[in-house]
């Protein structure tokens, strides 16, 4: 369905409550407020298929914008807020973005380029106009044209420029369902009734369709501005959550939370916790099942949507560590020479017979990630005799050390457990005798505790987990390592820091 749909409903239910400020927006205020985008945007002259960029931080407006882009036929560019300048002006060049909306603080970055019109939310900013008294300006009715639109993300850019994830758009009417919206139905229950809590910024791509998909139903969207594990706690609790979706990062402050903290709220109405976007730690997930019980659902996939995994609590207890079995495309593990691998032999994984994509005028990556055996999102791993996926690591991030292939998950899980670590990166280095070695980058609960001291008890740690050729051979210590807010690190800026200075 479409928010209009529950806009002649339930006009008056809540589709939007942000968490912070406490502003809340109906669905006949969501309906209103997308045609008025709607309208802004065609009096501009665009047409189904020209393109809008968004540069904002989580707030009552976000996905206004975005169903109002959606129901013009417009591709619209939800654009990270972590971006510099000219990572922003990248985007908006490549996309052919011809209007910008953004935030106040985060205009600055989105100034720059070659666009129609540029519109500010939250201050007034030289050079953008201010979206209110716009739409203000426009009808509260829907426009003539109507069709459906579809978002276009970019890659968070770990392994260089961001790659515009596009899709075909949309054909039929707009109230038909999407492809997200039929898989959230049958494995997580999305329904009318449901109060979805996203604790994540919503220019990323689950949290965004996942907010969009909880629309279509009909539900209500708690958004957060920041995530904070206690005040997600508390949420829980006030609003009444019923599903939410996060990534292990978010896990794993909150089972560091005082034990106090940790029970202070009532967790009985959450029904469904869904986590993906990176690997989660097995005795992570295996204490979040002890605490939450047997609500917690994840899946595998990626911004290209070439496959997808899944897997629930019951299944993973049976399986831990797995995410699950393919329900969107089928999982081949091909070896060095392009050959299926045979169950339990770990190889480059990819997706076949899965919907459509190509990166944006970039014809040569798009090809680069294809094969006849289907597209790969750049993992490692293997399937077990029942179909079901194991991860191993990124192939981008795996280290040879005097000819023994290393994963660096496997460390990182180890310390991660450490009560002192907060977060932790594990890369190759370079190394005279072994070729590369291997290093960790702690980031300490208290960086006043960093030193020898600490990197030996951390060292040992692991030591006591994993074989020697697996463990860090040494330690440094940052006050925060470079992770992006959908808990992606960006390893890559870690690791090419230490490959210059050894070039150096």
């Amino acid at each position: 369905m479409h928010p209009f749909v529950h806009a002649e409903a339930t006009p008056d239910r809540l589709a939007i409550i942000m968490a912070g400020s406490g502003q809340v927006m109906t669905y006949a205020e969501l309906e209103a407020r997308s045609n008025q985008v709607a309208q802004l945007l065609r009096s501009h002259g665009l047409k189904r298929g020209d393109t809008v960029a968004i540069m904002m931080s989580n707030g009552i407006d976000y996905l206004p914008v975005c169903w109002g882009a959606q129901r013009a036929g417009l591709v619209y560019v939800a654009m990270s807020t972590k971006l510099t300048a000219d990572e922003a002006g990248y985007i908006l060049s490549d996309s052919g973005a011809r209007i910008v909306f953004a935030s106040a603080g985060l205009a600055a970055v989105v100034a720059g380029g070659d666009v129609l019109a540029r519109y500010v939310t939250g201050g007034a900013v030289a050079g953008f106009d201010d979206l209110d008294t716009a739409l203000a300006a426009m009808p509260v009715e829907r426009i003539a044209d109507e069709s459906a639109g579809r978002d276009m993300l970019y890659s968070s850019g770990t392994t260089g420029r961001p790659k515009g994830v596009r899709g075909p758009l949309p054909e039929g009417p707009l109230d038909a369902g999407d492809g997200i919206s039929g898989l959230v139905s049958v494995l997580y229950q999305f329904g009318p009734d449901m109060i979805y809590l996203s604790p994540a910024p919503l220019y990323h791509a689950a949290p965004l369709r996942y907010c969009m998909a909880v629309q279509r139903f009909g539900g209500t969207v708690v958004v957060m501005e920041r995530f904070d594990p206690e005040a997600y706690l508390a949420l829980i609790e006030k609003y009444r959550i019923t599903h939410s979706q996060l990534v292990p990062t978010m896990f794993v402050r909150m089972l560091k939370l005082p034990e106090a903290a940790r029970m202070a709220h009532d967790l009985s109405s959450f029904k469904v916790a869904i986590h993906a976007a990176a690997p989660c730690p097995v005795d992570v997930k295996h204490a979040m099942l002890e605490w939450w019980g047997p609500v917690i659902h994840e899946y595998y996939s990626a911004t290209e949507g070439a496959g997808f995994t899944t897997i629930n609590s019951q299944e993973w207890l049976a399986k831990p560590g797995s995410v699950g079995k393919a329900i969107l495309g089928e999982v081949r593990v091909l070896g060095d020479d392009d050959s299926v691998l045979p169950a339990g032999q770990t190889g480059r994984i990819y997706f076949a017979g899965g919907p459509e994509f190509a990166y944006h005028n970039d014809a040569e990556k798009t090809a680069s990630v294809m094969s006849a055996h289907g597209a790969t999102f750049g993992d490692i791993g293997h399937v077990d005799a029942d179909g079901y996926l194991f991860l191993t690591d990124r192939a981008a991030f795996m280290i040879i050390s005097g000819g023994v292939n290393v994963y660096p998950q496997e460390a990182e899980n180890a310390l991660t457990l450490h009560p002192e670590v907060a977060d932790v990166a594990v890369f190759g280095v370079p190394d005279a005798e072994m070729g590369e070695a291997v290093k960790a980058v702690v980031q300490p609960r208290d960086m006043s505790l960093a030193g020898p001291e600490l990197e030996a008890e951390l060292i040992a740690f692991v030591r006591a987990r994993l074989s020697h050729v697996k463990c860090p051979k040494s330690i440094d210590f940052m006050a925060e390592l470079p992770r992006h807010d959908t808990g992606k690190l960006y390893k890559r800026l870690l690791k090419d820091k230490y490959w210059a200075e050894s070039a150096a």
